[in-house]
């Protein structure tokens, strides 16, 4: 397939092949991977890309992980978290090494995306605060103050994504699973939704719907809500 779309609704979907140029463990089970590509196709925050292992008797097995580098940052950027017997995840955070190639494809995604032309605001759960990393960045990139907010959830800080870059940007941030947690509320979501054009919520399916659900009910437009779960791979 050669077909690439660019723009409104983009779409890549021409494999291609880079060279990791930096492994950045961030938790025992997070990593963040930078892959220089050759032929890099611009992204908008809030894409993906598919990447794709090929085993030496021709058995395939690809997974899909959100970008958390800026459109300006030179080198791609995908978290990478690993899940039990994950046979994709699994090679990518213990085997993978620094110039070694991967095959990968995207930019992907056209709908759960911000171009910073809007103030937007960003909800995410556990490593669905990953896009909003790509986000915030192109915030700091185009630096109006209050252009994106955001409010973030995790068990812990270990298993909270970039959570020191979140902390610093500003983030709401709550967890769950430690003494005095707690989840996000509409303390929370209430200032964070005022004067925003579009809501950005990335999460399992469980937390998507409460916090879709909490949105609307502080009477924030439905239509104004852009989802995306994420769960295991069936």
């Amino acid at each position: 397939m050669t077909e690439i779309e660019v723009s409104d609704g983009v779409v890549a979907t021409r494999w291609q092949r880079g060279t990791v140029r930096e492994l950045r463990p961030m938790s025992p089970d997070l990593v963040a991977l930078r892959i220089e590509l050759p032929d890099r196709i611009p992204h908008l925050p809030g894409q993906h890309y598919v990447v794709r292992l090929t085993a030496e008797d021709g058995y395939t097995a690809s997974r899909s992980y959100s970008i958390a580098s800026a459109p300006s940052d030179e080198l791609l950027e995908l978290c990478v978290e690993r899940l039990p017997d994950g046979e994709v995840s699994g090679y990518l955070y213990d085997v993978l090494e620094v110039g070694d190639e991967i095959e990968v494809r995207g930019p992907i995604g056209g709908w759960f995306v911000w171009d910073g032309r809007t103030p937007a605001a960003g909800i995410g759960g556990g490593s669905g605060v990953v896009p909003f990393v790509s986000m915030l960045r192109h915030a700091r990139d185009l630096n109006p103050a209050g252009l994106l907010k955001l409010a973030v959830s995790a068990r812990t800080t270990q298993q909270l994504p970039y959570a020191d870059e979140l902390i610093s940007y500003g983030a709401t941030v709550v967890m769950t699973g430690m003494p005095g947690g707690r989840r996000l509320d509409a303390t929370d979501l209430g200032p964070l939704l005022g004067g925003v054009a579009t809501a950005y919520i990335c999460g399992s399916a469980g937390f998507a719907e409460a916090m879709s659900r909490l949105a609307v009910d502080l009477d924030f437009p439905a239509a104004q809500v852009k989802v995306e779960r994420f769960g295991p791979t069936g």
